[in-house]
């Protein structure tokens, strides 16, 4: 075994693994950090509500076609508000999941 290093590591030393991993780490933080300022658009009933979200999952806008708003049916309303919001929660998971993967090598850490 080489000085400092370990079995199977082709004789990489504990300091360049640990530098390694800080560049890793780093560069993680900085991806965490632009997809947290990254917005999505989701629309559910053909265009009559749309959800603004952020990479931090915050709804940042709320629209609703008034075509679509009719207070003898509020139920679907609230049915169409939910389905935006849930997809893009979502869209969220798995953009984190996939840029994250990416940088992770497919080391399945999950967000």
């Amino acid at each position: 075994m080489a000085k400092g290093g370990f079995p199977g590591m082709g004789g990489m030393n504990m300091n360049n693994l640990m530098k390694q991993a800080q560049k890793m780490q780093k560069q993680m933080q900085e991806k965490q950090e632009e997809l947290a300022e990254r917005t999505l658009e989701m629309t559910s009933g053909g265009g009559a509500v749309k959800v603004v979200i952020t990479g931090k999952k915050e709804i940042k806008e709320l629209k609703l076609n008034p075509d679509v708003v009719d207070p003898d049916d509020v139920e679907m309303l609230e049915d169409l508000i939910m389905s935006a919001v849930n997809e893009a929660i979502r869209q969220v998971e798995e953009m984190y999941n996939n840029e994250m993967g990416r940088m992770s090598g497919g080391m399945g850490m999950g967000f």
